[in-house]
């Protein structure tokens, strides 16, 4: 049975990732120091043989005994909300976090997946976004600590990839969606659907036609799957192209929900808040025979009815 670390193993994508690769028939190390993971997303793994837990911060020394065949590095905090308040953090588990795994995966010559994003782009000049784009971001803004921190940790990856032989994969995620995302955590798509749920005003910054791409969870993870197993070693964009603007889609979680009580409202735009966010995704065509099948209507209607068990409706009293 092969082995494989999972770093940010409570997470969101994280869990989920957990869940494919014992489908997929491998023994799971997951690793997690709880910052922004929920022990709950993985509480169902526990009584399996085929999976066990790290309590552990990857920005400190990183040791797995045994034998180890892959590591996909997931640990980050992911939202607006959360390296805004941990930015240090953010910054360490990107740098740090990712030399320790590096250095491990060189030990035990295993392959490893390093999970980056579209905000190595910034507030992009091309569009849509190739991976041959180096991005227009601002260093010292108020992004720049998780902007950077993934652009870091794409270049240690290569030079490791480049003077060790480390076998190395990265993947550049777009905006990703689907259960087990936390309430609170201040991305669009949890936000508008707590608000609705609510009935509460759904926040849109600007006049809302900054657009984003939401790829359900699935897809991402079936890309991520066919990306380790490749052998291709320089990024690929793994997202749904199907582009919409904030405003529709809060229109969309609105005509979902359908509380009366919700509706738009609008807010100053954030400093650096990227205006577009649409992925090229022609490599992972070509090179992985990749692309999403969940349209975002699908998608929507699975996400609510996992916000409808973690959100309630705000009650009136007489």
């Amino acid at each position: 049975m092969k082995r494989v670390l999972i770093t940010g193993a409570a997470g969101f994508l994280g869990s989920h990732l957990c869940d494919r690769f014992i489908k997929e028939g491998y023994h799971v190390i997951g690793m997690d120091n709880l910052l922004t993971g929920d022990l709950g997303n993985i509480e169902h793994l526990f009584p399996l043989n085929e999976f066990e837990f790290h309590y552990h911060d990857v920005t400190k020394f990183v040791h797995v005994p045994g034998q180890l065949d892959y590591i996909l590095h997931f640990a980050s905090p992911a939202s607006p909300i959360d390296y805004l308040q941990m930015p240090i953090q953010t910054m360490k588990v990107g740098a740090l976090g990712t030399h320790n795994l590096l250095g491990l995966a060189k030990e035990k010559g295993a392959r490893m997946l390093v999970a980056s994003t579209s905000e190595v782009y910034g507030d992009p000049l091309v569009h849509p976004q190739v991976e041959e784009y180096w991005g227009n971001v601002n260093p010292i803004g108020p992004r720049g600590v998780y902007d950077e921190a993934k652009r870091f940790l794409e270049a240690i990856t290569m030079a490791y990839h480049t003077y060790h032989g480390v076998e190395t994969r990265i993947i550049r995620i777009f905006n990703t969606y689907g259960p087990r995302m936390r309430v609170n955590d201040g991305r669009v798509l949890p936000a508008f659907f707590s608000q609705a749920i609510r009935g509460e005003g759904l926040t849109v910054f600007g006049d809302g036609s900054q657009t984003r791409s939401f790829c359900y969870v699935d897809d991402l993870v079936e890309g991520i799957y066919r990306l380790l197993l490749s052998d291709y070693h320089m990024p690929v964009n793994i997202g749904n192209p199907d582009e919409v603007t904030i405003k529709e889609f809060g229109e969309e979680v609105l005509a979902l929900v359908g509380n009366p009580d919700a509706k738009l409202i609008y807010k100053d735009l954030p400093k650096d808040d990227p205006k577009k966010r649409k992925p090229n995704i022609t490599k992972a065509k070509e090179i992985l025979g990749w692309e999403p099948k969940v349209d975002r209507a699908e998608g929507l209607r699975r996400t609510y009815e996992y916000f409808k068990t973690v959100v309630k409706p705000k009650t009136t009293t007489v």
